[in-house]
């Protein structure tokens, strides 16, 4: 467990480069003119908590500290509980996780913004964890995914969330990884050719995912080439047997299966003959851990 944590802590140095200039982005979002309660409140000094008051698990903690850091406050963790990707249980009491100290106006400037962050993040980390605990328990040894189904400007705190909570990312977009789906296949007119063409670009460096509604269409795939194929739809029983005569032919072939795949019905589709088992409602179905942030006073 102690190494697991310090695997979660140090996810927070995968963060990009301008991550400061995103988080600004949000604040100004929500900010773009006056603040008149701010003026209210002015610029003495003060200490806010902040306050973990639902079960989850925590993750978006570095999301949280840029927030203030990026307007000049201070946050103070406490060491005891506030660490990355811990599940706690939260049963009446509320759980004292951090100190904001700096100008009153500044805190309140950017309370919303980083509890929205951090409930978010959070509940992409306890949704992510329920499913890869899940799949563990089931003796299965592949990777529970995510999916590129996230929210528009916020897809670093979703993906950030997944690894926090035990789940793999996915391609993080559209440059990291080659996936040729149904439209990109009839647009292009076969698999083979789509699948040529996207190799001559892509080269070594990138794996090629294509997206297959039939066993015929998988091995056609991966007789191209591909590097994963994904079993899309598929009912699960006709899953488990497709994927078992696939890996006959292309053992070293990854099978993903996905497509309407919810936690209540993940366990149905798990099979030593599938790799990867990706889920969009890990980012797009999770709900949000509630926090809050008090003044002290």
């Amino acid at each position: 467990q102690q190494q697991q944590q310090q695997h979660h802590s140090q996810y927070a140095t995968l963060l990009p480069q301008n991550l400061r200039d995103v988080v600004k982005g949000w604040v100004h979002d929500d900010m773009p003119s006056f603040d008149v309660g701010g003026m209210v409140v002015g610029d003495s000094e003060k200490q806010a908590k902040l306050l973990m008051k639902s079960s989850g698990v925590l993750a978006g903690t570095p999301f949280f500290q840029t927030v203030f850091e990026s307007l000049g406050c201070k946050v103070e963790w406490n060491d005891g509980v506030a660490k990355e990707g811990i599940s706690h249980e939260i049963d009446g009491q509320k759980l004292h996780l951090a100190t904001v100290t700096g100008p009153v106006h500044l805190i309140l400037r950017g309370e919303r913004t980083a509890l929205n962050t951090l409930s978010r993040c959070s509940g992409v980390a306890t949704l992510s964890r329920k499913a890869s605990d899940k799949a563990k328990a089931a003796g299965w040894k592949g990777w529970v995914a995510g999916t590129r189904k996230t929210t528009p400007g916020f897809r670093v705190v979703e993906k950030y969330g997944l690894l926090v909570g035990g789940a793999a990312t996915h391609r993080l977009d559209l440059s990291q990884m080659v996936m040729l789906k149904d439209n990109h296949i009839w647009a292009c007119g076969s698999i083979e050719k789509a699948v040529n063409l996207a190799r001559q670009a892509a080269g070594f460096s990138q794996k090629i995912e294509v997206e297959c509604q039939s066993l015929e269409e998988a091995m056609e795939a991966a007789g191209a080439g591909a590097d994963i194929v994904m079993l899309d739809n598929f009912e699960p029983a006709q899953l488990k047997a497709d994927a078992a005569k696939f890996k006959e032919t292309f053992p070293h072939v990854l099978v993903e299966a996905s497509g309407g795949i919810t936690i209540e019905t993940m366990v149905d589709y798990l099979s030593g003959h599938v790799d990867v088992v990706s889920q969009g409602s890990l980012t797009q179905g999770y709900s949000a851990v509630d926090f809050s942030l008090k003044v002290v006073h």
